[in-house]
């Protein structure tokens, strides 16, 4: 592999790990994303679990959808979504740990003033 394939594989990557991120900008989505955690669920379960209504999870399930992080199968009359990648939850919850340590050095150096 040359170091140009390389360098494309990279700025892909880069790319698809930004597409990603995006789709978990919203609390929502995250929020979707731990309820899945524990397998498939349909709409409606979804917008049970998170006292949301089914259309505001629909659009929610297809910006996932679209990024890659969720995927669909229907079973049925419904269509159930399930994690693409259960390991992304690891990744969501090593990002939290980040936030609290940061969230605590802020705070210790606020109160150092």
């Amino acid at each position: 592999m040359s170091t140009d394939d390389v360098v494309t594989l990279r700025k892909e990557m880069d790319e698809l790990v930004g597409t990603m991120c995006k789709a978990m900008n919203d609390p929502k989505r995250l929020m979707i994303l731990y309820a899945l955690r524990e397998g498939p669920l349909s709409v409606g379960n979804i917008a049970d679990l998170l006292e949301s209504n089914q259309a505001n999870i629909s659009q929610h399930l297809a910006v996932l959808r679209e990024r890659g992080l969720v995927e669909s199968s229907r079973q049925g009359n419904s269509i159930f979504y399930s994690l693409r990648h259960p390991k992304i939850i690891d990744a969501i919850d090593t990002l939290r740990l980040v936030m609290q340590e940061e969230i605590s050095r802020r705070t210790e150096l606020y109160y150092s003033i």
